[in-house]
């Protein structure tokens, strides 16, 4: 075999080889991004955990409690928040029963889906558009309720698409108003607009909780005891004379 044939030859074996890579990368790449696309919506929705549901006072919304009441709380969350999972249990039951069941209180939960933001995921995001759904059929506490005690970690799965549907069927809402309110992504700009409205406040993170106006305890987890502190005496100086 001459040269040149021998040269050619080798041509045709590294043309070979390397279609045979190209052909690789691209099959690879292909069942790869099919897992990630297809993967999530076939996948088994896996256990749905159902706790044992409050009797939220004057529910009006995302909002309970009496509009003209001396003391408004506001508090801003995400529904990937760890904090907000202990906060919803434990302080936020404590206040609607102690100060908005006797009118003293009125109480909004707000908006801050910022924990997808450097993620993949857009569970924060869209368990927020969730509740809002549930919430057009009156039902936002007992949706936040289920996403909270759901909740195993940030982008974690555990509020994806699929499970966030499975909670309102879970709940017994009318699934053709609620997956036509979800799937159109309804409530995303009143969700961005209490974001944006939470920088301009001051939210670093969540839960952060506003008291007449006023954040308290930044940085941390509110307790009921801390939240007493502040509200009896503002209820003690409308007493006043």
């Amino acid at each position: 075999m001459g040269r040149r044939t021998r040269m050619r030859e080798n041509q045709r074996r590294t043309s070979i080889r390397n279609r045979m890579v190209t052909i690789f990368v691209i099959v690879t790449s292909t069942l790869l991004l099919g897992y990630i696309f297809i993967y999530p919506s076939i996948k088994p929705i896996g256990e749905i955990e159902i706790p044992e549901f409050h009797d939220y006072p004057l529910v009006e919304g995302r909002a309970m409690g009496d509009p003209n009441a001396p003391v408004t709380i506001e508090v801003f969350e995400d529904f990937q928040c760890p904090g907000c999972v202990g906060y919803t249990f434990g302080a936020e039951l404590q206040i609607a029963d102690t100060y908005v069941a006797s009118g003293d209180v009125y109480y909004i939960f707000q908006h801050y889906p910022f924990l997808d933001d450097n993620a993949p995921g857009d569970e924060s995001d869209q368990s927020a558009i969730a509740s809002m759904c549930a919430a057009d059929q009156g039902r936002f506490w007992e949706y936040h309720s289920i996403l909270y005690a759901n909740w195993n970690g940030q982008n974690e799965g555990a509020l994806n698409n699929r499970r966030l549907v499975a909670f309102a069927e879970t709940l017994g809402l009318d699934m053709t108003e609620f997956n036509s309110c979800f799937n159109s992504r309804m409530h995303y700009d009143e969700i961005m607009q209490d974001f944006q409205r939470g920088k301009i406040m001051g939210v670093r993170g969540t839960p952060s909780v506003f008291i007449n106006g006023e954040i308290i305890m930044p940085g941390y987890v509110p307790t009921f005891e801390a939240i007493r502190e502040i509200v009896d005496p503002l209820l003690a100086e409308g007493d006043s004379p």
